[in-house]
């Protein structure tokens, strides 16, 4: 999706900017193992807020520059070597963890953190996905609503599995020569690129070994991260005529890697745990190894 990024980054800074704005109150960051009724009023007062604001604020800004038409589905499965599918699927998820955190800090319940909290992401991008479906330019897509399913449920499914996160599903970025070669669909300049430049985007799930091997010796920050990337896309979909001008195809790439969960880092001091809450959402640059059709690359340095 179009504006995806810029959603997620306002959302997550918007709902979060409550217990930020406070930072020099460590009791006021520390999460309540009891409810407390105002925490969980501005939660979601804010939530509704923030989403009501940037829905209404694309309505009228964003989809008002495109003609409007009755609603209507696509199929875009096939574009973007799924890349936006996996993107939605990550949006999905960590507007859920941001979500249930933010219902855990006011001292709601496990079960109303997840029927109300880890749903946060499924339900804003489900209000999105209508307004596409009322667009000439885009429409409604099973697709997308698919992927927002599956990023929501892998949160959720490791709560009631394991109460906890054993497995994140992370994002990290480089600048790519593409963007260059069609500034108007993958951005120009690096801000519009890490939104719209898919070949730049990896998608990683990061996985925290001590988790599965609680008494083992292997320190509880380190991960094992499996990623998924693409390139040579220039476009939503492949263009034969282009291929044959430039000799450049589309690609999907594989990525085995390691990763800090900042999560497990010790510290008693509830300020960095909440930088670290919402800084965890990256994957950490580490030696890598790419896997495509083409061979095996060793990467000294990745992101």
């Amino acid at each position: 999706m179009r504006c995806l990024w810029i959603i997620y980054f306002f959302l997550v800074l918007g709902i979060s900017a409550p217990v930020f704005s406070q930072s020099k109150l460590d009791a006021f960051l520390t999460p309540s193992d009891t409810l407390i009724k105002p925490r969980r009023n501005l939660v979601v007062i804010s939530e509704a807020s923030l989403a009501s604001t940037t829905l209404i604020g694309l309505n009228q800004l964003w989809y008002s520059d495109y003609d409007r038409s009755k609603f209507h589905t696509v199929n875009d499965n096939k574009e973007w070597l799924q890349m936006d599918k996996v993107g939605h699927m990550f949006t999905s998820y960590q507007l859920g963890r941001v979500g249930a955190d933010l219902l855990n800090w006011s001292g709601v319940s496990k079960k109303d953190q997840l029927i109300y909290g880890a749903t946060l992401g499924f339900g804003y991008l489900t209000a999105i996905e209508v307004l596409d479906g009322y667009s000439k330019e885009w429409g409604f897509s099973w697709g997308d609503m698919a992927a927002n399913a599956t990023g929501t449920g892998l949160y959720i499914g490791q709560e009631l599995l394991w109460d906890e996160q054993r497995i994140d599903l992370k994002f990290s970025f480089h600048q790519t020569k593409y963007a260059s070669m069609n500034p108007d669909k993958l951005g120009k300049g690096l801000l519009e690129e890490v939104l719209k430049d898919y070949n730049g985007q990896t998608y990683w799930l990061s996985v925290n070994i001590q988790s599965f091997f609680k008494e083992s010796k292997i320190p509880k920050w380190l991960n094992i991260a499996v990623g998924y990337g693409a390139q040579g896309m220039l476009g939503e979909t492949e263009d034969v005529d282009n291929q044959l001008l430039t000799n450049i195809q589309p690609l999907r790439n594989f990525y085995l890697s390691f990763d800090v969960n900042l999560s497990k880092i010790k510290t008693n001091s509830p300020v960095l745990r909440s930088v670290f809450s919402v800084l965890n959402m990256l994957k950490i640059p580490f030696p890598a190894l790419e896997f495509n059709k083409k061979g095996t690359v060793f990467h000294l340095f990745y992101y």
